[in-house]
């Protein structure tokens, strides 16, 4: 490997590598305290639910990572070299940091696999890189967000438009509510004025305008299970909302995610698409991003800007 080799952190929440795994998984992002019996048991219900034994969550990521690598390598062929670093999983952040210290790495992007800025989330992936850098001597930018990179708007707005196929030709685009929608937060992030819902307003009216829908709104979905309040209304309650308002197709575009995993093969695909058959609805959702070759190039551009501009 050449000194003059940029080293590219790729950051995500994680997953559990196995079934096996999932209690050690919300054990860590618990800090430490392991989930209840109860909770356990919910939790795998759900991972079952979704992978029947087999457990592809993981390769996701894995192929996201590889497919930013290829890119790159096509645009500057042997000038970067990406690393992965999880959230609550290995390997975690600090462990790809130490891995591109230990292959000589002196200079680094680090980019997170979601287009938003939330200190809560983004915020916090950088925190824990930075912290890590400096323990390793790397010198790290990073890719803060990208939420309107017209090549991200222009795949999702793809997506939509197909998402909208799905429905009856005698279903006019008009009669489907398109629901826009992204993980919680604490409400409290608010108060701390941070961007998090205005970048995913911004997104979801680039999407809608590329796409020519005008009758869409945002809601939120996966909030977790505290005690404090999350930023609502639930895509659930959101279901009966538009539901009473006479709405009987619904598309959803989960566009704070990208890639199937939990939060869309349960949260949605299930729990949600139960809840509309329940109020004799017609729920589709778009195809996630994985590595279509738009949001490939949404990444690579992203970590070659950011280091141009370093």
């Amino acid at each position: 490997m050449s000194d003059a080799t940029i080293g590219v952190l790729v950051m995500s929440y994680g997953t559990p590598a196995s079934l096996d795994d999932i209690e050690s998984y919300y054990t860590h992002i618990r800090r430490g305290h392991p989930p209840t019996p109860e909770m356990l048991a919910d939790l795998k219900g759900r991972y079952e639910a979704i992978v029947g034994g087999v457990f592809p969550l993981r390769e996701n990521t894995d192929a996201q990572v590889a497919g930013l690598q290829a890119v790159l390598e096509h645009t500057a062929p042997g000038r970067y070299r990406c690393y992965q670093g999880l959230k609550h999983a290995q390997p975690y952040i600090e462990d790809g940091v130490a891995a591109m210290a230990a292959d000589g790495i002196k200079e680094a992007v680090g980019i997170v696999l979601a287009p938003h800025y939330s200190s809560m989330s983004v915020g916090s992936y950088i925190k824990r890189a930075s912290e890590a850098a400096a323990g390793q001597g790397v010198k790290m930018r990073f890719v803060e967000e990208y939420h309107l990179h017209p090549k991200l708007i222009a795949a999702l707005t793809s997506r939509v438009e197909a998402g909208l196929a799905k429905f009856a030709p005698e279903t006019p685009a008009s009669a489907v509510k398109v629901l826009f929608s992204a993980h919680s937060l604490p409400e409290r992030i608010l108060e701390m004025k941070d961007p998090y819902p205005q970048q995913l307003l911004a997104s979801s009216a680039a999407i809608a305008e590329g796409a020519g829908v005008t009758n869409w709104q945002f809601t939120w979905q996966s909030a977790g299970r505290t005690r404090e309040p999350w930023l609502g209304p639930d895509i659930l309650d959101t279901l009966q909302e538009v539901r009473t308002q006479g709405t009987a197709h619904v598309l959803i575009a989960p566009i704070g995610f990208v890639s199937d995993h939990l939060e869309v093969l349960y949260d949605i695909d299930i729990e949600a698409k139960d809840v509309a058959a329940k109020l004799d609805m017609q729920l589709e959702r778009i195809e996630m991003l994985n590595t279509d070759p738009l949001y490939m190039e949404t990444l690579a551009e992203s970590v070659l800007s950011a280091q141009e501009k370093g």
